[in-house]
């Protein structure tokens, strides 16, 4: 017997719960770590038992994500003093790297780069509580090696391809958590994604924490992602990973994550509207519908740039859901350049906007900035742009209202004291599906707006 299979002898018949702090990545992460401690001879249990174990996978893109994290392995704590406090994520990984880690109330500390050892790291903890250094993400150079058979919810899955950013926009520090942008071979992601096909998942959500550049790391030698999209049409790595898992028998839906605008050029989206399994919600990212602010942020492109995205997506798919983010009170904004971005967002036409009030962080170029916008005005702000996005959604629902959708079941719910099916039609809006239908079947339908839930009746 090896040594590692000796250690994980000391994780049989333990129980283990998660709790997952912030983006799809994290999701992903967290349901892969669950699956290897699964066939390591661990039981999941809900957070809200107790457990031997919790695995606290952290984030740290706001200062109250940050707090959240803290609480979370502070709760774990309370909830069982005798257990294993396992600390994961963004949040732990900048501690780390900033010298902090006697601040983390955790037994057991992973950088991002050891996720996938997760069950070896606890069975040595539990032979002779040992703990690993954490490395230094700016220094990995190689995508972590975490693989899923089987995710959480069995109808819908986040695909995880790509880690790292390079892009530094002045306000994020995800670039110091997630570290330089690491992409998966085409291989893995295709060997996956036909098995978690074979167990029933029929729709796949490609994700990373810059999507856009994924590949091109991998490309002879590696190649930034704002020289490649200078100098070419269609961003090849990923139009042909689209491409092949179009192609993989069982997958019967494809969306993907978060864009950058820049990469929806004619000839990308061309390609896109060819895919007849490609759900038409494209969230190509904002951040802010004002030139000056957009400079401000280090963002490598233009409204008139983002607004010829939209156009060619539009001139491909015939009605199609833009979502995207919006940051409430960069420093500098002024209610001049506020009103800049609330015209433009109208100008674009989005279906659903996600909006954040701006969040301070250490170590980013915007915190060092001057005028920062006071908190009071940030959240009103934040208000104006949340009744904005109310406004957008019921605009592009009413649009829906009569014609024939294609929705994806997932779970049955009580609406109006009938029991039935809810899903997502490929434009990502939710529905409850009225007729002989099942859990994960693919049906279409005609759709009504509704004043709580949308209602599809099943034709």
């Amino acid at each position: 017997m090896s040594p590692y299979d000796e250690k994980k002898r000391n994780l049989i018949e333990k129980t283990v719960a998660f709790h997952t702090l912030g983006c799809k990545v994290n999701a992903y992460e967290s349901d892969s770590m669950a699956e290897s401690l699964k066939k390591a001879g661990m039981t999941v249990v809900p957070f809200t038992d107790k457990a031997d174990v919790y695995v606290i996978n952290t984030c740290s893109v706001t200062n109250i994500a940050d707090r959240k994290s803290r609480q979370m392995i502070s709760r774990a704590r309370k909830m069982n003093p005798e257990a294993l406090v396992v600390a994961a994520g963004c949040y732990t990984q900048l501690m780390a790297d900033r010298g902090e880690l006697d601040k983390v109330d955790a037994d057991l500390i992973l950088g991002s780069s050891d996720k996938h050892r997760i069950a070896e790291l606890i069975g040595s903890w539990y032979e002779d509580r040992s703990r690993p250094d954490v490395r230094r993400i700016a220094e990995e150079k190689e995508y972590c090696p975490l693989v899923l058979s089987r995710p959480s919810e069995h109808t819908r899955v986040y695909l995880k391809v790509q880690d790292g950013c390079d892009q530094f926009c002045s306000y994020c520090i995800i670039p110091y958590g997630r570290g330089r942008t690491r992409s998966r071979s085409k291989e893995a992601v295709l060997e996956e994604a036909a098995i978690l096909a074979e167990n029933g998942v029929r729709e796949f959500v490609l994700t990373g924490i810059h999507l856009s550049s994924y590949g091109l790391d991998r490309e002879d030698g590696g190649t930034s992602y704002n020289e490649y999209i200078r100098n070419h049409e269609v961003q090849e790595p990923l139009i042909g990973l689209i491409e092949d898992l179009h192609a993989l028998p069982g997958v019967e839906r494809l969306r993907l994550g978060s864009l950058e605008p820049r990469l929806m050029t004619e000839a990308f989206v061309s390609h896109l509207s060819k895919l007849p399994k490609l759900c038409p919600q494209f969230h190509l990212s904002l951040q802010s519908g004002c030139d000056e602010t957009l400079k401000r942020m280090n963002r490598h492109y233009t409204t008139a740039d983002f607004l010829e995205s939209a156009r060619m997506i539009r001139k491909f798919f015939a009605l199609p859901a833009l979502t995207t983010d919006v940051i409430a009170g960069f420093p500098g904004e002024t209610e001049e350049e506020f009103e800049q971005t609330k015209a433009f967002l109208k100008t674009a036409g989005f279906y659903e906007l996600h909006v954040f009030p701006y969040s301070r962080r250490k170590g980013t170029a915007a915190d060092l900035m001057k005028d920062q916008v006071p908190p009071e005005i940030k959240k009103i702000r934040t208000d104006e742009l949340l009744k904005l996005s109310d406004e957008f959604r019921e605009a592009f629902e009413s649009r829906l209202d009569g014609k024939t959708v294609e929705v994806l079941t997932e779970r049955q719910e009580e609406i109006g004291g009938s029991l039935v099916y809810t899903g997502y039609t490929k434009e990502y809006v939710r529905t409850a599906v009225y007729g002989d239908v099942s859990e994960n079947e693919i049906v279409n339908g005609v759709f009504t707006k509704c004043s709580e839930v949308n209602r599809v009746d099943v034709v």
